[in-house]
């Protein structure tokens, strides 16, 4: 079966690959750290102290690390943490907020035998922690063999996920055999992931991470900066839309038109699109629209405190902004996408709209739909989306106890479901000790 996969395996890597070249002309998604993912990683070197490598997708999983990563580097300072990412999105976020926490920083290796035996014997772990569910065969059979123990941490299987896995069952188990624990984020998973083969002495059910979201001083300090460059007040409310992609910008921006006409209080649009490589497109976008507009990678002006739309073409600094405003948009929720996270804006007490598809938050969304702490618009077609967003937006703009109520619920779930740190901990320390 490992024969096939392989075969599988790259013959998907060779249709991809005029896409990683396309990429590597023009912006580098696909392409970035193309030699570290055949491999050739930094050399961790020789050493008594324990390797510890928690591998994050992308930004997502980076965020939802961070509560963990700052305790098992307080319980076990001597160990040398390596993050590993697959986007180089999520590079950068891990460059960011782990600069002091992290010895290494590397992208994932390609799934073949050769690059990740050379991946595993630059860096040597004694111990893998692959965050929400991340199953890649060789990788997990290879780490197994050369004793290291691996997990899977904060573990999440969708429906779909099941059933696109258990297409290959058999298979399947065998892999997840290799595994010495799974941490999963409801009972649901960890059903599905048992179902899948993996023996339930394995299986523990520990909550979500991203709820034992903590803001830091840093985060903090930058919201007081933007705060000061973009003279932002409740005389001019802040609208953040967060995590955009495709078309949704342009629907955020027709719904910002009409906002500006109708609304008592002038309002402002922050736009934080998904993906770096979209800034300059949405930078287009915004400049067509007539509004007065500055993007946060330029030099600070004077045009920053009277700007109508903001441009946060940076990375990891959402967070920050969150608390700067009235009401957050929380993007790849308007198209077949799946929605982005709602968890940062909830910690920050800020109410809350999304869209229609926010399937990979299905039970979160549920839990803040149910505590009356989000607004989810279920526009039937591509035309009713903007008419819904003004309608969302300008009730929370106009109504100050529900904006207050939104936020205050929203905040009331996020500490509510509070702990995954300390009961993944648990089961963790006798691996990593």
């Amino acid at each position: 079966m490992y024969f096939l996969y392989d075969i599988i395996y790259s013959v998907a890597f060779l249709i991809l690959s005029p896409r990683f070249l396309f990429d590597a002309v023009f912006n580098g998604k696909y392409a970035a750290g193309f030699k570290q993912r055949l491999g050739f990683v930094p050399r961790l070197g020789a050493g008594a102290r324990k390797v510890i490598w928690i591998h994050c997708v992308s930004v997502g999983e980076v965020n939802a690390a961070r509560p963990l990563l700052t305790q098992i580097k307080t319980d076990f300072p001597d160990a040398r943490l390596v993050i590993s990412t697959t986007t180089r999105t999520g590079r950068k976020m891990a460059e960011t907020i782990f600069a002091g926490v992290a010895h290494s920083i590397i992208y994932f290796p390609f799934d073949w035998r050769s690059t990740v035996r050379r991946s595993l014997s630059r860096i040597k772990p004694n111990v893998v922690l692959l965050m929400e569910t991340e199953i890649w065969p060789n990788f997990i059979r290879e780490t197994n063999k050369q004793k290291a123990r691996i997990g899977i941490v904060n573990g999440r299987l969708s429906a779909r996920s099941y059933k696109r896995l258990g297409h290959a069952k058999r298979f399947i188990r065998r892999v997840l055999g290799y595994l010495d624990l799974a941490l999963m984020q409801e009972k649901a998973d960890a059903t599905r992931i048992m179902s899948l083969g993996l023996r339930a002495s394995k299986v523990r059910v520990t909550g979500n991470l991203k709820f034992d979201h903590d803001i830091d001083s840093a985060e903090t300090a930058l919201t007081e900066e933007f705060r000061e460059r973009f003279g932002i007040t409740s005389d001019a409310p802040l609208i953040v839309a967060a995590s955009t992609h495709s078309p949704e910008e342009q629907w955020l921006v027709e719904a910002f038109k009409e906002l500006f006409k109708t609304s008592e209080k002038l309002p402002r649009l922050l736009i934080a699109p998904r993906h770096p490589e979209r800034f300059a497109e949405v930078a287009e976008i915004v400049k067509r629209t007539g509004f007065s507009w500055v993007r946060r990678s330029e030099k600070p002006s004077t045009r920053d405190k009277s700007a109508e739309i903001i441009l946060l073409d940076s990375i990891g600094e959402l967070r920050a902004a969150y608390p700067l405003a009235e009401v957050a948009f929380v993007g790849g929720s308007l198209i077949p996408h799946g929605g982005q996270s709602i968890y940062e804006p909830a910690a920050a007490g800020r109410p809350i709209v999304t869209g229609p598809h926010t399937e990979n938050f299905e039970s979160a969304v549920a839990e803040f739909l149910d505590r009356e702490a989000l607004i989810q618009i279920r526009p039937a077609n591509d035309k009713e989306i903007v008419p819904k967003l003004v309608e969302a937006l300008s009730r929370i703009l106009a109504d100050s106890y529900e904006r207050n109520l939104l936020g205050s619920n929203a905040l009331k779930v996020m500490d509510n479901n509070r702990g995954a740190v300390v009961q993944t901990l648990e089961f963790l320390r006798p691996i990593l000790r």
